[in-house]
């Protein structure tokens, strides 16, 4: 029998490259495999309904599927995950020092419904009292001028989102001073080590992640897996082929990064960090599965309604296909 041939993209991480280079294959699939910024991946995937197989905004997704009419169903393969105490990049004069500071500042996004803010957006809130309502939001593209949301949304008036004018972008504004803070999943390019006016607004974020992790136990997720619904309508054993490969990929990305023999990245440190990472969250931090990350998943369902993004409380198993939601023991 000839195997699928399926458009897949993905993100160029040591958890996906061993499906890159074929070294895990994906049972019954002759992938087609690009390897694009979550940007583009998103904006294809969201807008056109671009690739048979993609990795997906959490945010976007659910919204989808709040509206009935999510083009993907998903697999619990978590591509991306991040703590986002480090998304908060303020100005030195903004006179911003805590989270409470952020009360009534102008601060940049690129987008309302990216996942990174929403998770953003919900420590601030749960963590150091500061509401959405809080603050003045203006909207625009990080580096390049003209970017717009990936779907439309309805807020409420009680929100003060402005979008920046058309020929400008949040990275000149926040180099200069015109905002006081950006929040976002990537940094703008003005913020390096030799810019002064420039700092995160946690001293240590990875302090502050730790001790949010120590009471909530949650590994912000920010990327799962979806593939076609009518891929996975006439080929039913799709999803769980999708699901066994990427968690086998991830293995072996795990096994190397283990083997400190000569480290497999590019950066020092790399055995004290996972040693660090392992005595606070255990061996298994990166999870896949769906039942393995529900405490997860349902807080995001519910910050995600109360942001006013998906209009009612999406459900965990609406958002995956029924078959990935148990597996077989021998």
């Amino acid at each position: 029998m000839s195997k699928l041939k399926l458009s897949l993209a993905i993100g160029d991480y040591d958890r996906n490259r061993p499906v890159i280079d074929g070294r895990v294959s994906i049972d019954g699939v002759d992938p087609r495999v690009m390897t694009l910024s979550p940007e583009e991946m998103f904006f294809r995937a969201m807008r056109h309904e671009a690739f048979d197989v993609c990795e997906l905004s959490l945010s976007s997704f659910v919204l989808r599927v709040s509206r009935g009419d999510n083009p993907y169903v998903g697999i619990p393969v978590f591509l991306s995950r991040a703590f986002r105490h480090a998304s908060v990049i303020v100005h030195r004069n903004s006179g911003i020092e805590t989270p409470a500071d952020l009360r009534g500042k102008r601060v940049g996004i690129p987008e309302w419904q990216l996942t990174a803010n929403v998770w953003t957006r919900a420590f601030l809130r749960d963590d150091f009292g500061v509401e959405a309502t809080d603050i003045h939001w203006l909207r625009g593209g990080i580096e390049d001028p003209g970017r717009v949301e990936k779907l439309k949304l309805d807020l409420p008036d009680n929100l003060i989102i402005e979008d920046i004018p058309q020929d400008r972008s949040l990275n000149d504004m926040l180099n200069n001073g015109e905002i006081d803070a950006f929040i976002g999943p990537r940094a703008p390019s003005c913020f390096t080590i030799d810019n002064p006016n420039l700092r995160w607004l946690f001293k240590d974020p990875t302090q502050a992640a730790l001790e949010s992790y120590s009471k909530t136990k949650i590994f912000p997720i920010m990327h799962l897996l979806g593939v076609r619904r009518s891929l996975a309508e006439e080929n039913p054993w799709l999803p769980v082929a999708l699901q066994k490969a990427f968690t086998q990929s991830k293995a072996l990305a795990e096994a190397a990064l283990a083997d400190t023999s000569a480290t497999k990245v590019t950066l020092p440190f790399v055995e004290e960090q996972l040693r660090r990472v392992h005595t606070h969250m255990g061996k298994d931090f990166w999870s896949y599965g769906a039942a393995e990350n529900a405490h997860v998943l349902k807080y995001f369902l519910h910050q995600h309604h109360a942001q006013h993004l998906s209009k009612r409380v999406v459900e965990m198993e609406e958002l995956f296909h029924p078959s990935t939601l148990e597996g077989f023991k021998i």
